[in-house]
């Protein structure tokens, strides 16, 4: 493999085949991505790492964390994931089929929305969805934090990160500190 191929195709090189059918598989988690594209972390997980063995447990993880850790826009992790198995092939693939069908619908969803707001069919839908999305992103931090599960540090910083989150109004950047320091330390892992 020549530098240009592994910069373009990364660590495995997928064929057409498997990069459209990357696409479309991201395409579908788009849809059902309510609460942002955090919230579909389990299937991609379940896809990428289970079904196709593109990465291990550990690499999602990373992939996913060192996004959310940079600054940037949440949807950051679907780059670092498609990058990590098929370079900017990967990237593409990942980005393209996360947005286009997610914005399509947005914009769809907005426009109707804004013109049938006084409706209480509308108004209870908007209601409805905070509990789904508050689902979804337990389902996420259950899945991120696989590879850490038998350490008791994980779950009293989850127990921390939980607090902090719900009795302060402070950034949620010092819970991310304080697990990076306990990281660094040597706590876990």
């Amino acid at each position: 493999m020549n530098v240009l191929d592994s910069i373009l195709f990364g660590p495995g090189v997928l064929g057409a085949a498997e990069l459209w059918a990357m696409c479309l598989h991201f395409m579908l988690l788009s849809v059902l991505a309510i609460g942002g594209a955090i919230t579909t972390t389990p299937e991609m997980s379940r896809w990428v790492v289970g079904e196709r063995g593109w990465l291990t447990d550990a690499q999602f993880t990373a992939s996913v964390a060192l996004a959310q850790a940079a600054p940037g826009p949440n949807l950051l992790f679907v780059a670092v994931i498609g990058w990590n198995i098929a370079g900017l092939a990967g990237v593409a693939a990942t980005m393209v089929g996360s947005l286009v069908p997610s914005t399509t619908l947005a914009l769809m969803a907005t426009r109707w929305g804004t013109l049938h707001q006084h409706r209480l069919a509308v108004r209870a839908f908007k209601a409805g969805m905070a509990p789904l999305t508050i689902g979804l992103l337990l389902a996420t931090g259950w899945v991120l934090t696989e590879p850490l599960r038998g350490h008791a540090a994980t779950a009293l910083l989850v127990v921390v990160a939980v607090g902090f989150m719900l009795w302060t109004r402070l950034s949620p950047l010092w819970p991310i500190a304080i697990g990076a320091a306990v990281g660094a330390a040597g706590f876990m892992g």
